[in-house]
């Protein structure tokens, strides 16, 4: 990508990332969306034919894509780039003009934004705002055609009351407790290898990370030796000067996270360093539901693991609480692991892996409930962000068929538009009937023809 060298750089001085970290969470996954959109714009935007029934048998039936006009985006600090620049692709590739309001947390990376874009896009279709909190409150006075808004629940809230003055769509993508169930029927060493890996991510800011785990108590104590395993392997016996371990982004962040732990088992980690916001991996075990860390999303390198019966506890447990952005569930059992997607609801869920369900475009990512509302990337970021226009041409001709709704309404009448409004037609049946129709009677002629 044009440019890349100059923006693969920490989001901000807290939030350390190498440029392999910055490339593979970042400018790797928003290069797969652009190419995919250029692709596919074409198929996207075509206009799509439905289903007639038999009054508009003979008439034009589809629906059109078009533009809502300006989308105001603003984006999250964790992931700057990805979570800002995605909702973008989406935006244009639909035909509207967008607002650009990067996170000022990252604001390294606003900055950057904020020079680069307008050398590639219309500054006046395509403006970058930066600022704080009362830029953001200000933008949000505006009316906009669409609202996008990554970031936390309780400001996801304020921006969909301020969107409602005008009426204004909203996709909100919030985050919250994503819980991640390992089934004692699991190879421990893969699962707590990926588990490890997915939370420890950008020190844990990831807003699809596994929030806690739920297990058996007969494993609890093999999985934290696995990951103790796997945070040596991952990061060394020194995470605090290993470059691909991060730091959490500010000091307000970092007292939260820290406060959050207090009272529970520490059963690796623990260590911080506050004048670096360096938090070690963290793992709890034995950690009660009313704990704080069991309160909020964590959004920080702590893993707290709460240990229940089995799968139905495990169920209960998550369906007693707000609708998660991801859920996670580690076996071999392919029965349970169904039986988990079918019992729960959840914004996405992934089976024995960590995050990856977010590389892949033809899946809608986004929340449910608490956790949000819209999905995005790919062709879901392209419907998200269309009018879907409902679109019938009728002729001037076979006014016969219509006058059955003119007054006097009679029972005849009424029968015969039953008939006609209530008989569905699939054209695409139609076409395959007709193909077929077609080389039957070619068949047969050939039959006739050669083989007399």
């Amino acid at each position: 990508m044009s440019g890349e060298a100059g923006y693969l750089s920490p989001a901000s001085p807290p939030v350390p990332q190498s440029d392999n970290g910055t490339e593979l969470f970042e400018t790797m996954s928003l290069e797969g969306e652009i190419n995919l959109a250029v692709e596919r714009l074409a198929e996207w935007a075509a206009p799509k034919p439905v289903e007639k029934n038999l009054l508009t048998i003979a008439d034009e039936v589809y629906i059109q894509p078009e533009p809502l006009g300006v989308v105001l985006i603003i984006g999250a600090w964790n992931y700057p780039w990805a979570i800002t620049l995605q909702p973008l692709v989406g935006a244009i590739a639909a035909g509207n003009a967008a607002v650009i309001k990067p996170s000022e947390v990252s604001f390294h990376s606003a900055k950057v934004m904020e020079e680069l874009l307008p050398l590639y896009l219309d500054r006046d279709l395509y403006p970058v705002v930066t600022g704080g909190v009362s830029e953001t409150q200000e933008l949000l006075k505006q009316r906009f055609d669409h609202v996008f808004y990554t970031g936390s629940g309780s400001v996801g809230r304020l921006v969909m009351e301020a969107a409602s003055r005008h009426l204004t769509p909203v996709t909100l993508e919030l985050g919250g407790k994503s819980p991640c169930y390992i089934d004692k029927d699991c190879d421990l060493r893969v699962a707590c290898r990926r588990i490890t890996w997915g939370k420890f991510v950008n020190c844990g800011q990831t807003c699809i990370a596994p929030d806690y785990v739920l297990c058996e108590p007969s494993i609890q104590s093999r999985v934290v030796e696995e990951m103790r395993k796997c945070i040596k392997e991952f990061y060394t016996d020194d995470p605090k000067t290993f470059e691909d371990y991060g730091r959490i982004v500010n000091q307000r962040h970092f007292k939260r996270v820290m406060a959050l732990m207090e009272g529970n088992t520490i059963a690796i980690g623990g260590e911080s360093d506050e004048t670096e916001c360096y938090i070690a991996p963290t793992i709890l075990r034995d950690v009660k539901v009313e704990s704080k860390v069991m309160q909020e999303e964590i959004f920080g390198p702590v893993l707290p693991i709460i240990t229940v019966s089995g799968v139905d506890e495990a169920i209960q447990f998550i369906n007693e609480r707000e609708k998660p952005l991801a859920l996670y569930i580690f076996s071999h059992d392919k029965k349970l692991i169904k039986r988990v997607i079918a019992e729960t609801s959840s914004g996405g869920v992934l089976a024995n892996d960590c995050l990856v369900h977010f590389t892949i475009s033809a899946l809608p990512f986004g929340g449910v409930g608490n956790s949000g509302m819209g999905r995005y990337h790919g062709q879901h970021s392209f419907n998200q962000l269309s009018h879907m226009r409902s679109c019938l041409i009728k002729k001037l001709n076979m006014e016969g068929v219509n006058s059955m709704r003119y007054p006097p309404h009679t029972s005849k009448k009424l029968s015969w538009a039953r008939f006609f409004i209530l008989k569905q037609i699939n054209v695409g049946r139609l076409r395959r009937l007709a193909m077929l129709t077609v080389f039957s009677a070619l068949a047969a002629f050939v039959v006739q023809r050669f083989l007399r």
